[in-house]
Order: C-alpha cells, then sequence, then structure tokens
C-alpha cells in the first residue's frame, strides 16, 4: 500500500527540482539572480529530500552550482589572456550538459547516480 502523504512530498519535491532545473536554465542566458534563488532552494530543501532518490538531484544542482562559479571564476580573471574565453565556453556547455542529464533523468524518475 502506498503512503498517500509521502507520495505528495515527493511530487512536490520532484516538481521543486523541476523549478531548481528551470533556474539553472534561465541563469544560462545571463541573469545570475535564478542561479542565486535555484541554489539557496537547493541547500534549504536538501533535508527534505533526504533518504529519497530526488537527493541525488539535489546534490548534483549543488556540485553544479559550485563548480560553475569556481570555472567562472578562473575564466573571468584568465580572460584578458585568451585562455579565459575557453574556459567560459567550457563552463557554459558544461552546466548545459549537466542541467539537460539531470533534467532528463528526472523525468525518468530516476537517480543521478543509481545506487
Amino acid at each position: 500500500m502506498t503512503d498517500p502523504v509521502g507520495d505528495t512530498h515527493l511530487d512536490s519535491a520532484k516538481t521543486l527540482t523541476t523549478v531548481v532545473y528551470a533556474l539553472q536554465a534561465i541563469a544560462i542566458l545571463g541573469f545570475g539572480l535564478p542561479y542565486i534563488v535555484a541554489i539557496i532552494i537547493s541547500y534549504v530543501k536538501l533535508d527534505d529530500v533526504k533518504g529519497t532518490w530526488l537527493e541525488s538531484h539535489f546534490r548534483w544542482q549543488i556540485r553544479t552550482f559550485w563548480f560553475s562559479l569556481l570555472w567562472g571564476a578562473i575564466g573571468a580573471i584568465t580572460f584578458i589572456l585568451i585562455i579565459g574565453w575557453f574556459i567560459l565556453a567550457a563552463d557554459c556547455i558544461w552546466v548545459i550538459y549537466r542541467i539537460v542529464k539531470g533534467w532528463l533523468r528526472l523525468n525518468e524518475g530516476k537517480e543521478i547516480f543509481p545506487q
């Protein structure tokens, strides 16, 4: 027998995970605020999804933010040297990949990293 409260909780968390992926995708267009909102949501709601298949998505989203920030900073610092352009382009492509992969796995109802 299924737990209707648990199912509702997971459905709500899945919707929120979709919202975070959407905010990350909007941030690709050059709007930084949605990216900040997305990381705050991920951290605030991480405890709510502990032990569920959605936990891997929240961790994926958090890692995506921090590593993209790191590579973005390195790209910005080295921008005056032509290498920074390539770093920023690679960072953008990598973030798009992470959003697409995560969103597809979410829609399939699967973890990012199966146990």
